[in-house]
């Protein structure tokens, strides 16, 4: 009867995870990118101030809210903080589509941040953690298929809705699409098996928070996750406004290489997720880094009939194991007891780096007139991501 009870409620956390990811990071994030050449042709911003909000606004969420939204997942569980997550997602956007000003685009990107940090990865990775253990990679691919398929999805929602109301309203419907299809599952789900607390006390006395932070193992796996999330990143933010601007892509064909991208993500998380169960989570996560870094230099031919298509399936598969791969090797190197206080620090360097290769990208594209030097750029910061992960060790610490 337990095995079966614990089935049910796994079942249940792997529902929530999937339509939280596919809302805070499937609509959210990788949904606005969409409205950005919207943004640069009504209000005459550059490619830098459209892609600023996202940065700035990670940037000051990410060292003030990081460690303390993983903290408070640890002392009280991910639920509360996921569901308020999943409510300042939704203002962001109803908010942005309605904005005029600066001002305005800057103050819901922080709304934005705040949802991302609160009910997007972090919450969930902790979550997943808790109740799965043998099949963990499985459940985390798993849940992180909801950004796979949100993401393809939002980029032909984006486009009918935006052909049909204007993307002002387009935006609107979003938000409340988001908050309807996350909150209610975020609502009922339970936080930990019940006999959680006395595994933890247990298991895991061993190494201490203090002590992780004293150790190169953490170290290398910051500045590698962070480094290729900024590749990742820089790519995303811009790929719409080189496609839509730069190469003159009608919306119709830039919403479906997105799409692609998305799709492709889809089958990076199965794959990924399935190899991480079984060899070592180190080899998965250099496989993932090095995908990153071969796919960005094939769009220097992008005018090569078919290349961009090949791009996006290579940078899709990659993408898709990116963000889940992360958690994996943290909870391989660290264990679960601390877990929510060790991705809320990486997750905050992340985010720096999520927001400030967008904009570096996009602002040597507006100082230069292409794309090239800002692409150079991603490609540096992917092949350093790889080297950082081949250090790490291939065994879990004791």
């Amino acid at each position: 009867m337990e095995v079966e009870k614990l089935s049910k409620n796994q079942f249940q956390v792997a529902a929530t995870g999937f339509l939280s990811l596919f809302s805070l990071v499937g609509i959210m994030f990788y949904g606005l990118p969409f409205f950005y050449d919207f943004w640069v042709t009504d209000f005459e911003w550059t490619r830098a101030q459209v892609t600023s909000g996202n940065a700035l606004a990670k940037i000051i969420v990410g060292p003030l809210f990081g460690f303390l939204a993983g903290w408070i997942i640890d002392r009280f569980g991910p639920r509360r903080l996921m569901l308020s997550g999943i409510v300042m997602g939704g203002v962001a956007l109803i908010g942005l589509s309605s904005m005029n000003s600066l001002w305005q685009f800057y103050l819901f990107y922080l709304f934005n941040a705040l949802g991302y940090m609160c009910g997007g990865p972090l919450p969930n990775q902790v979550l997943v953690s808790r109740w799965f253990t043998k099949s963990r990679g499985k459940a985390m691919g798993i849940i992180y298929l909801g950004i796979g398929i949100g993401g393809m999805l939002v980029p032909q929602i984006a486009r009918s809705l935006t052909a049909s109301f204007g993307w002002r309203d387009a935006l609107m419907i979003l938000g409340l699409l988001m908050v309807a299809v996350a909150f209610p599952m975020a609502w009922f789900v339970k936080e930990h098996p019940e006999n959680t607390t006395v595994q933890l006390k247990q298991a895991e006395t061993k190494i201490q928070f203090g002590d992780i932070l004293k150790t190169w193992p953490f170290y290398l796996l910051a500045i590698g996750s962070m480094c290729s999330i900024g590749a990742v990143a820089g790519t995303t933010q811009n790929i719409k406004l080189f496609l839509g601007i730069d190469l003159k892509y009608s919306q119709e064909n830039a919403a479906n290489v997105m799409s692609i991208i998305l799709g492709a993500s889809i089958v990076g998380r199965l794959l990924m997720g399935w190899l991480a169960d079984r060899i070592q989570k180190k080899y998965v996560m250099i496989l993932i880094y090095s995908l990153v870094a071969l796919s960005i230099p094939l769009l220097y031919l992008s005018e090569t009939p078919g290349i961009i298509y090949l791009f996006a399936f290579i940078f899709g598969v990659a993408l898709g194991g990116d963000y889940m791969i992360i958690p994996l090797m943290a909870a391989e190197l660290f264990g679960v007891k601390v877990m929510g206080r060790i991705m809320g620090l990486i997750i905050t360097v992340d985010g720096l780096a999520e927001a400030l290769a967008p904009m570096l990208a996009a602002y040597l594209r507006d100082r230069t007139g292409s794309y090239a030097n800002g692409f150079a750029a991603l490609i540096v910061l992917a092949v350093i991501g790889t080297v950082a992960v081949a250090m790490l060790p291939s065994k879990k610490a004791t």
